[in-house]
């Protein structure tokens, strides 16, 4: 059976949406959060009302056979799936699509069609799954630098090439997609045990690119620990790191090439940690009255060396919103798993670590307690939660978020002064209270990664303006309280102005002379973090 496409506007695949009774629990927690009844909509076009440029070039009798100019192709790589692009996909708006869509199917057509792009004046933006929610997959095409755009989507360098059973590491092509790569690594009992919330529709090579942090809350969860070689194609030539344990050759390659977000080479496969699949598992969800007081459980989790998968909290609204609590507790969701060892030890003193904050455990004498409760909703609703916002934004429903972290010692105050800002900043942008919620995604000895989500009624032909004021007054408020914004979410156009003031600037001298090195026509689109 062919597998559906997927979608031109919207999460995931074609005929994939929330049922009728999610799609509800959200309108009427909206409404009852926004203080409205009934919400303005606007009808989104459909592909068939898609209304595109004609290609400013066309590829050579080489590259046409796996090169596209189809409404589709094109239509469903102009954006990735941040608010902005959301609206804009919304009012038909699809003035950045590429001209073309390159689907190679091996490095020899990775570099024909950055040759080929570099000869046309041509920009080449690298594509995963398209998940991006910082604006990090959007073509470029300004007249002056770029007289046209390509997308190269790497969805057919899917396969897990090999597997070293011994180091427990395998060789893995980057344009494979979450499930299927877990599902190539299960007969050989490994697991690479990465899941960001995008897991089903992004892929390796993306994780790399963007600094993916996983859902797990300590230990190996980001993507860049789980590294161990890399091979990348630049318009220069191709770059392969050696495949070590560790070195201390000087600095490392791989780390140049991890979170570089496509704007120094292509990746095109490379050797990644796996771990032993799991057969232990240990779980309970934790109630506090205080949303400071569950976090002061984190922080002496997080400092007592016993590295849970999760440990994951949310405020009283967040844990409404998702269905995990009614709004009078925050919640803790609380996990343990391991394929060698039973843990029992490890929950009985993190569940310790929460009484001695006030914290109330629930079914933490469950096995599987990690899929019930509050736990189990919230995972659902994490899941799920993606599919919601093409639902909100043709309501005008202004709904975000943004990841960041901070050390221990400043986070009240943090916390305290990013949610009164965002609170402001909707109140001025739309006339009307909003709400702002946090959660922790996860959880270091020197500090915590809280994500905020913050929730307005917008207005129709104002959406973007009212947005870009939110998240402008909240991007200041972290950064002048000492803390970072994306933390995992990359950096994107969206997050651009804040990642610039948080770099030094000689880094940023040595990254454009890397870029340079690499890519002396700027072939790859540098807009996501490298000055023109």
């Amino acid at each position: 059976m062919t597998e559906a496409r997927l979608k031109v506007f919207g999460w995931g695949r074609e005929g994939e949406a929330l049922s009728t009774e999610e799609e509800e629990f959200y309108l009427g927690m909206f409404r009852r959060r926004l203080g409205v009844e009934q919400f303005e909509s606007v009808a989104v076009p459909g592909l068939d009302r898609i209304s595109l440029r004609a290609p400013r070039l066309t590829p050579p009798a080489a590259l046409t056979r796996f090169c596209s100019t189809e409404t589709y192709d094109r239509a469903a790589h102009s954006f990735g799936k941040s608010y902005p692009d959301m609206v804009r996909g919304m009012l038909g708006d699809y003035a950045s699509a590429p001209d073309v869509v390159a689907y190679p199917r091996d490095e020899a057509e990775v570099a024909a069609v950055l040759d080929w792009a570099g000869g046309s004046q041509a920009s080449v933006t690298p594509f995963g799954g398209g998940s991006s929610v910082v604006g990090g997959v959007e073509p470029v095409a300004d007249g002056a630098r770029y007289k046209a755009a390509v997308t190269l989507d790497l969805r057919h360098l899917d396969r897990v090439l090999e597997v070293d059973s011994a180091s427990r590491a395998a060789r893995i092509q980057a344009g494979v997609f979450g499930p299927a790569l877990e599902a190539q690594l299960k007969p050989h009992g490994l697991t690479l045990r990465h899941f960001p919330q995008s897991f089903e529709y992004s892929t390796l090579g993306g994780w790399i690119a963007t600094r993916s942090g996983g859902h797990f809350a300590t230990l190996y969860t980001h993507i860049d620990d789980l590294v161990e070689s890399l091979r990348v194609v630049t318009p220069a030539g191709t770059v392969e790191t050696r495949r070590l344990p560790g070195s201390g050759a000087g600095p490392s390659p791989d780390r140049m090439f991890i979170g570089s977000e496509g704007t120094l080479g292509v990746i095109t496969e490379a050797w990644m940690r796996l771990q032993d699949r799991p057969r232990f598992r240990a779980g309970a969800s934790v109630r506090f009255g205080d949303f400071l007081a569950a976090a002061r459980a984190v922080r002496a989790i997080s400092q007592a060396g016993l590295y849970p998968a999760n440990c994951r909290i949310l405020d009283p609204n967040e844990a409404a919103n998702t269905g995990a609590g009614d709004g009078s507790a925050a919640i803790m969701v609380l996990a343990f798993e391991s394929a060698d060892h039973p843990l029992e030890a490890w929950m009985a003193r993190a569940l310790e670590c929460c009484t001695d904050h006030g914290g109330t455990p629930e079914n933490a004498e469950k096995p599987d307690a990690h899929l019930q409760g509050a736990a189990g909703i919230w995972r659902n609703a994490f899941i799920r939660m993606p599919y919601a916002r093409e639902k909100m934004v043709p309501r005008a429903i202004i709904s975000d978020t943004f990841e960041t972290a901070i050390t221990w010692d400043k986070f009240e105050a943090f916390h305290a002064a990013v949610t009164r800002a965002t609170e402001d900043a909707i109140r001025g942008a739309t006339g009307r209270a909003g709400q702002v919620t946090c959660r922790f995604t996860h959880a270091y000895p020197d500090g915590p990664a809280p994500y905020f989500s913050f929730h307005a009624l917008g207005r129709h032909g104002a959406l973007l303006e009212q947005w870009q004021a939110i998240k402008k007054a909240a991007g200041d408020a972290l950064i002048a309280a000492g803390g970072t914004i994306t933390h995992h979410h990359a950096v994107g156009r969206d997050h651009r102005p804040w990642y610039d003031r948080q770099r030094p600037h000689l880094f940023a001298t040595a990254l454009r002379a890397a870029k340079q090195a690499l890519d002396p026509r700027a072939v790859l689109n540098p807009g996501v973090l490298i000055d023109p």
